[in-house]
C-alpha cells in the first residue's frame, strides 16, 4: 500500500509547481494585459452583489413585518421596490458571470499557449516518449486537465471572497437580531448571539463530515482521468492504424482490448460515483435542513413576543446566507478534489519538461550537439547512445562525413542505428560524446513519414507554409516522384495519412526533399516500402536534383550500396567501414 503521507507531500509539490507557472498570468510584464483589471472588476462586482443581497434581506424583514401588521400600503410600496432591487441584482450577477468566464477563458488560453510552446520546443514532445516520469498522454493533459485546472480556481477565489464577505455581513445581522438565549439546566447558561453559534456549529459538523467521506476523492479522480486518457488513446490508435487492423483481421482482438480499457474506465467511474453519492447525502441533506433550523431556533422568541415575524424571516434568510458561506467547502469539495487531480496531472507534465530542460544544461550523460565549420558536414566523436535509464545501446562511435559524401550505415536490428541518426539530427540527447553538424539545413526522413491534417498541399510543403510554392511547382515535384496523379487534389482536405499507401507516403517525403533542398539529408529506412526499382529511381532522382547534398542512410537493403560512397557496419561496440563505388 502506498504511503499516504508521501502521496500528500508529492501532491503539495505538484500544486506548488502548477502555481509557479499559473500565477504568471497576472504578471505585469509577461502576463495577460487584461488580467488585473478583470480580476479587480470581478471583486467589485462581488461587493455590489453582496450589497443587493443585503438589501433583499432588509426588504424581506420589512415585507413580513408589514404582513404581520396587515399594512396594505406598505406591502404595495415594498412590492414596487422589489422590482428594481431584483433587476439590479440580476444585472450585476450576469455581468459578474461574464467577467468571471472571460477571465477563465483568457487564463486557459495563456497557460495553454505557454505549455504547448514548451512541449514543442527543443523536441521535448519527442523526448518525453522515452523519458521517465508521470507524463503519459500529454495531449489529454493540455486539452482537458488544463481546462479544469484554470476554470476552477477563478470560481474558488470568487466563491471564497463572496463567502467571507457574506459571512461577515450576515453574522452581524444574526448577532443583532438573535440577541441572547438563556438555558436553565440546574444552572443558568446564557448564550450571546446564539444564532451565530448555531450557524458555526452546524457548518463545522457538515464540513467535517464532508472531509471525512471525501478523503479519497482526489486519488480516485486522478486515476479516473488517467484511465480515461488511456481509453481515448486506444481508440485513436485503432483509427490511425485501421488499415493494418483490417488487413490482419484484428478487429476482435482490438475490441477485447478496448473492452478491457473501458472496463477500467467504468470501474473508476463507479468508485467516483460512490464518492459523489456520499457527498450528495451531506450537501442535499444540508440544503433541506438549513431553511428549517433558524425558524425552529427563533420560534420560541417569536411566540413569546420578543421577535417580530419580519425579524424571524430576516434571521432565516441571514442564516441561509451564513450557512451557505460556511458550507462553501461542503458544496465545493468534490470539485476541489477534481481540480487538485487535474492540476497535479498538468504539473507532472511541467516537471517532466523541467527535468529535460535541466538535463539539457548538464554536460555529463548528454550528447553535445554543435554547429561546426570545416571539411566535415557531420562528425561524431566518441559518441555513445544510451536510453533514459542509462543503458547503452551504442558505445564509443566516431565517424566523419565530408560535404557531398553519401554514407550508408548498416547493422543488425537493435544495435542503435535509428537512435544514432536521431542523435545526429539532435532529437536524442541521452548518451555522451560530441556531434558536429555543418552550417545549413538538416532534414531527416523517417521510415513512416508524417502527414499533417489538412490539404495535400500542406502535406507536401510541410513543415513550411503551404503557400510558399505555387501549384505548378508542387505539381512538378509530384510528377518527379511519380505522384503526378495527385496534382489535381492538392487542395483536397482529406485524411491523407489513411488514403496514401506506405510507398506513396515515402515518395511524398522525397517530394519534400526536392522542395526544401536541405544541405544534409538523413534517411532512416526511408525507402523500405518501395520496390527495388522504384527505390533506385528515387535515389537517382535525389542525386540528380541534389548532387551536392550530404546523405547519411540507415537501411538493410544491399541494393542501396550502389548509391553511396561509403558503407559503415556497426554493432553495439564496434564499427567497420568500406569504400563503395557509386553506380
Amino acid at each position: 500500500m502506498p504511503d499516504s503521507s508521501n502521496n500528500t507531500a508529492d501532491r503539495k509539490e505538484l500544486l506548488l509547481r502548477f502555481w509557479r507557472s499559473a500565477r504568471g498570468f497576472w504578471d505585469l510584464r509577461e502576463g495577460d494585459r487584461h488580467a488585473l483589471w478583470m480580476s479587480a472588476g470581478l471583486v467589485i462586482l462581488i461587493l455590489v452583489q453582496l450589497g443587493f443581497n443585503y438589501g433583499i434581506n432588509i426588504w424581506n424583514r420589512s415585507l413580513f413585518d408589514a404582513v404581520e401588521r396587515k399594512d396594505h400600503a406598505s406591502v404595495v410600496q415594498l412590492t414596487l421596490i422589489f422590482v428594481p432591487l431584483v433587476s439590479g441584482a440580476l444585472l450585476f450577477g450576469v455581468t459578474q458571470v461574464a467577467i468571471r468566464m472571460g477571465l477563465q477563458r483568457r487564463w486557459r488560453a495563456w497557460m495553454t499557449s505557454r505549455l504547448t510552446a514548451r512541449w514543442l520546443a527543443d523536441r521535448r514532445h519527442y523526448q518525453l516518449n522515452f523519458a521517465r516520469g508521470n507524463h503519459q498522454n500529454p495531449e489529454y493533459r493540455i486539452a482537458d486537465d488544463l481546462r479544469i485546472a484554470t476554470d476552477a480556481p477563478i470560481d474558488f477565489v470568487a466563491g471564497i471572497i463572496s463567502a467571507f464577505l457574506s459571512a461577515t455581513t450576515f453574522i452581524a445581522v444574526l448577532w443583532t437580531i438573535g440577541g441572547q438565549v438563556t438555558f436553565n439546566i440546574g444552572v443558568e447558561i446564557t448564550v450571546h448571539g446564539f444564532l451565530v453559534v448555531a450557524a458555526l456549529l452546524y457548518a463545522v459538523v457538515a464540513s467535517s463530515v464532508m472531509i471525512f467521506i471525501g478523503r479519497r476523492f482526489v486519488s480516485i479522480v486522478e486515476r479516473k482521468n488517467q484511465v480515461e486518457a488511456e481509453y481515448r488513446y486506444a481508440l485513436t490508435r485503432v483509427r490511425e492504424n485501421s488499415e493494418s487492423i483490417a488487413l490482419l483481421g484484428g478487429e476482435e482482438e482490438e475490441r477485447q482490448a478496448l473492452d478491457r480499457s473501458l472496463s477500467a474506465v467504468i470501474r473508476h467511474w463507479s468508485l467516483l460515483a460512490g464518492q459523489h453519492v456520499r457527498a450528495t447525502v451531506v450537501s442535499q441533506g444540508s440544503s433541506l435542513i438549513v431553511p428549517i433550523v433558524p425558524l425552529l431556533l427563533c420560534a420560541p422568541k417569536y411566540l413569546e413576543g420578543s421577535m417580530t415575524l419580519g425579524q424571524m424571516m430576516q434571521a432565516a434568510s441571514a442564516f441561509a446566507f451564513v450557512q451557505s458561506a460556511f458550507g462553501w467547502l461542503v458544496d465545493n469539495y468534490p470539485r476541489f478534489a477534481d481540480w487538485t487531480a487535474n492540476a497535479s496531472r498538468v504539473a507532472s507534465l511541467m516537471m517532466s519538461m523541467d527535468r529535460l530542460e535541466a538535463a539539457g544544461q548538464e554536460a555529463d550523460n548528454r550528447i553535445r550537439h554543435e554547429t561546426t565549420t570545416g571539411p566535415a558536414a557531420v562528425s561524431l566523436e566518441n559518441v555513445s547512445v544510451a536510453l533514459d535509464d542509462g543503458k547503452t545501446v551504442l558505445d564509443d562511435f566516431s565517424i566523419s562525413v565530408g560535404h557531398g559524401e553519401r554514407v550508408l550505415i548498416e547493422g543488425e536490428s537493435g544495435v542503435g542505428k535509428s537512435t544514432l541518426v536521431r542523435a545526429i539530427a539532435g532529437l536524442w540527447p541521452w548518451g555522451r560524446g560530441h556531434v558536429g553538424v555543418g552550417p545549413g539545413r538538416l532534414l531527416l526522413l523517417p521510415q513512416k513519414s508524417y502527414l499533417p491534417y489538412g490539404t495535400l498541399r500542406r502535406a507536401v510543403t510541410y513543415p513550411a507554409a503551404q503557400d510558399k510554392w505555387s501549384a505548378s511547382q508542387l505539381g512538378n515535384v509530384l510528377h518527379k516522384v511519380e505522384l503526378g496523379h495527385l496534382q489535381s487534389q492538392l487542395d483536397s482536405d482529406l485524411p491523407w495519412d489513411q488514403i496514401l499507401s506506405g510507398g506513396e507516403r515515402q515518395r511524398l517525403a522525397f517530394a519534400r526533399l526536392l522542395l526544401h533542398q536541405p544541405d544534409i539529408i538523413v534517411l532512416d529506412e526511408a525507402t523500405s516500402a518501395l520496390d527495388v526499382r522504384t527505390q533506385g529511381r528515387m535515389m537517382q532522382l535525389l542525386h540528380a536534383e541534389m548532387g551536392k547534398a550530404t546523405i547519411i542512410s540507415v537501411a538493410h537493403r544491399a541494393e542501396l550500396s550502389a548509391f553511396h560512397t561509403r558503407r559503415v557496419m556497426i554493432g553495439t561496440s564496434w564499427a567497420d567501414e568500406r569504400e563503395l563505388t557509386v553506380a
